[in-house]
């Protein structure tokens, strides 16, 4: 049996929680959807929204200058250049930015793959509607290797593929895919390419590190911890010049990235906080440590669930997928549960007044499974109860649908 990694502590010697304001009547088991944000970035955020109600006019003149510097402390921590990354919502605002830049292709087909975010394909998709061409889906096996997931993507691609929409980490399934590789034979086959990298900021250390692409996009509210709707793009190529941000503003005749922080009265203070939350967890553990205790727990938690699901009979079990990423881990759900998205949502949706826990259940390829992510205010003990208190009530689920 796999041993239980030591939960963190803050400094002062209190656990890891006491710098969060998550709900104590729950357990908090699903921190790759929306993430949570630490206390002391949630008072930075509500700092400078005071401040922006005190004096408007004051705020709203001087917003831009304070975008643009906290731009270049996220850039900092991604490893890229402050003038190739913007400010956007979240990653699907910033796909939506590139769809909107690209130019017509008539005819032009689209790759994505079966693991795909479902909102970015239905922005491929309009996209697609709008050139006349049609999406390929690629066909990758949840178990399939690097070289497998390479060549699936690469038997869509051909003279009339005009995009490709890839994941780094994908959302249901939790595993890598190679965007470095596909990116290289996306350039020399002169195809845009466009990485959904939603979960990299955080759980992995360089994303952008020897990734050549044309957009990337990354939520930053995610594993990273900032207030919600904090998200980037990052364009480096001919692409970025035609990159605007979705609301027309007083900025759209700068450069990009200026242009996008000009955003009108949005509430920008998410955003402005989010390089506090990035700081807390390294000076508080420091990302690498975060980074190796999020993944050691979340082998725990799988082995402990699947485990408990195997001692009652029930047919489950923790899930390799072929290129695993750290923080997450999937264990496969008993009697057909979740077998759709919208069967795997209405589990989610059960789960906090039934199970006292927030959990993703997601599906692929017609299987639900129970998707763990760990982050640094969870401990084994949050995934020992899931297995003794918990699995039970899933168990109950499957008999239900089953009889």
């Amino acid at each position: 049996m796999i041993t239980a990694p030591r939960p963190l502590t803050l400094p002062d010697g209190r656990p890891a929680t006491a710098g969060w304001t998550l709900d104590p009547g729950l357990r908090h088991l699903n921190h790759g959807s929306f993430g949570a944000v630490p206390g002391v970035a949630q008072e930075r955020q509500n700092t400078l929204r005071a401040e922006m109600e005190r004096a408007p006019v004051v705020w709203f003149p001087t917003l831009p200058a304070r975008l643009a510097a906290a731009r270049a402390e996220i850039a900092g921590r991604l490893r890229t250049d402050p003038e190739d990354l913007a400010l956007v919502p979240n990653a699907s605002a910033g796909a939506s930015v590139v769809f909107a830049a690209l130019a017509d292709r008539p005819g032009g087909d689209i790759v994505v793959t079966d693991h795909g975010y479902g909102a970015v394909t239905m922005g491929a998709e309009r996209l697609a509607r709008r050139w006349g061409g049609r999406v390929r889906t690629a066909r990758v096996p949840l178990a399939a290797d690097a070289d497998q997931a390479y060549r699936a993507v690469l038997a869509e691609v051909d003279d009339e593929v005009a995009l490709i929409v890839l994941d780094q980490i994908t959302s249901a399934t939790a595993r890598l895919m190679p965007v470095e590789r596909v990116a290289t034979e996306a350039a020399r086959r002169g195809i845009t390419l466009l990485v959904d990298g939603a979960h990299a900021p955080g759980l992995l250390a360089a994303p952008l590190t020897g990734l050549d692409c044309d957009a990337w996009v990354g939520n930053l509210h995610k594993w990273g911890c900032a207030p919600r709707g904090s998200a980037v793009l990052v364009a480096r190529g001919p692409l970025r010049d035609d990159l605007h941000p979705l609301i027309d503003s007083w900025g759209a005749a700068e450069p990009f990235p200026d242009r996008f922080d000009h955003q009108g009265t949005l509430d920008a203070t998410g955003a402005l906080a989010a390089p506090t939350a990035l700081r807390f967890i390294d000076d508080t553990w420091g990302w690498d440590t975060a980074r190796r205790y999020m993944d050691d727990l979340a082998e725990y938690g799988a082995r402990v669930v699947a485990a408990a699901f195997a001692r009652s009979g029930t047919p489950s079990e923790p899930v390799d997928v072929g290129m695993p990423v750290p923080g997450m881990r999937l264990v496969r759900l008993p009697g057909g549960l979740g077998a759709s998205r919208i069967a795997a949502d209405a589990l989610r949706d059960r789960a906090p007044a039934e199970l006292g826990v927030e959990a993703a259940f997601t599906s692929f390829d017609g299987l639900g499974h129970l998707r763990l992510s760990a982050h640094v205010y969870n401990t084994p003990e949050d995934y020992e109860h899931f297995a003794e208190t918990c699995v039970p009530v899933v168990e109950r689920w499957a008999r239900e649908m089953s009889g």
